[in-house]
């Protein structure tokens, strides 16, 4: 029984099994494939976006069911059926799901254009750029979707100023989202040897209300014949949802750890640093500058493992939401140099002003 005993680790070792991090808790994966039945997304001949999508999804789900235990895969969809962006949303917020990933392919006029990217819901400064037209692409789907003005608080896809409903939408999955992001990013380019087409941030509609760490992947570019021919083989599909479920596995090794120092936090003494004051107590004449870097619409603890590390934390409510900042001081330069250092954490960080205590308009 013994020698048993050990084959068995052994083996188990050698399948690389990962748990999934907690106590023990189930972890709720939601894989979502982009498009799907009256949806083809971007197609490029006879190859639709909606059918690499799912192959690769279905892929996915399939390895981290096989090597990450206690690790629950759910799908946005199984089969060629049209699915509205806000439902995928709706489908993860009911499984109380602890990460989104959507996964999809690219297209662009130019036909040279090629390489794998991933996003994160936020609004970068050039609203001109390549982001937002992938975005936009992307959310046109809703034009399929009946009475979709319903759902998306007057969002138009056709209009480009329509993205500034996601100028304000950071939450506090941020942090988390950003670095399943990087992992995807990094296996795609190394494990898949993808062009490496970075990280960004984009105003995603499936991504909006998602109320998890949110990820959103393209692949490539069905738009490329030499990758539309990579996506569309068997070689392809496994070696992009390969990429992806190492990604994973990535995340949950950060996940562990982060849940090891969130613990650490808790039995420790309490931190000025790791804590958020509450209170907001600075009364002064003087212009205090902060850094903005988090909207929620719960209040965190006060020793929230995700403001761990940073500069006098503190927290004031505004328009039925709690917006933390960090890094006060009378003296700008000090708070524009702590800013760099705060953005590699919130990509969407971004300086306030406070005066009495209160946040007042730049001049």
């Amino acid at each position: 029984m013994k020698k048993l005993a050990i084959i068995t680790l052994a083996l188990l070792i050698g399948l690389n099994v990962f748990s999934a991090p907690g106590n023990g808790n189930e972890f709720v994966l939601v894989i979502d494939a982009g498009h799907g039945g009256k949806d083809p997304g971007a197609v490029n001949g006879k190859n639709q976006e909606k059918t690499i999508n799912l192959a690769v999804a279905l892929k996915m789900g399939e390895l981290i069911e096989k090597k990450c235990s206690n690790v629950r895969v759910i799908y946005t969809r199984k089969t060629d059926v049209f699915v509205e962006l806000y439902r995928r949303a709706e489908i993860a917020n009911e499984a109380d799901a602890d990460m989104f990933i959507s996964i999809h392919t690219n297209a662009n006029n130019n036909k040279s254009a090629r390489g794998a990217e991933t996003y994160l819901l936020g609004v970068e400064e050039n609203r001109t750029s390549a982001n937002l037209n992938v975005a936009l692409a992307e959310n046109s789907a809703i034009m399929l979707e009946a009475d979709y003005e319903a759902h998306y608080e007057g969002y138009d896809p056709n209009s480009p100023e329509s993205m500034i409903i996601f100028e304000f939408m950071q939450n506090e999955h941020q942090k988390e989202s950003l670095k399943m992001a990087e992992f995807a990013q990094k296996r795609m380019a190394t494990y898949a040897s993808r062009p490496n087409r970075g990280v960004h941030q984009a105003g995603y509609l499936v991504l909006w209300k998602n109320s998890m760490p949110s990820i959103l992947v393209e692949l490539g570019f069905i738009s490329n014949q030499e990758e539309c021919r990579y996506l569309t083989s068997s070689q392809g599909v496994t070696k992009m949802a390969e990429s992806l479920e190492k990604a994973f596995e990535d995340y949950l090794s950060y996940h562990r750890e982060l849940e090891s120092k969130s613990v650490q936090y808790g039995t420790s003494k309490d931190s000025q640093s790791d804590k958020v004051n509450y209170t907001n107590t600075t009364s002064s004449d003087e212009i205090v500058w902060k850094i903005q870097f988090m909207t929620s619409e719960k209040k965190l603890p006060t020793n929230d493992n995700r403001i761990a590390g940073l500069k006098n934390c503190s927290c004031y409510e505004e328009g039925g939401l709690f917006k933390y900042t960090c890094g006060d001081d009378t003296d700008k330069k000090k708070v524009t140099e702590y800013l760099k250092s705060v953005k590699s954490r919130f990509p969407d960080a971004f300086l306030v002003q406070f005066k009495n205590g209160k946040r007042v308009t730049a001049k």
